[in-house]
């Protein structure tokens, strides 16, 4: 019982790994330096849709 637990915690972790990993390069393909760098919140407050927010 304790064998089969410790491999599906290893499985679990690998899984929860790769998905960090993925999810790292997607966003750093999506996003720009200076949106992943900056202090400020959000794309919307960096680029506005519209004039005067």
């Amino acid at each position: 019982m304790w064998a089969i637990s410790g491999w599906v915690a290893w499985i679990i972790s690998a899984a929860i790994f790769a998905w960090l990993v993925w999810d790292f390069f997607r966003v750093n393909m999506k996003y720009s330096e200076d949106v992943l760098l900056s202090s400020r919140e959000g794309v919307d407050e960096l680029f506005p849709t519209e004039p005067g927010e």
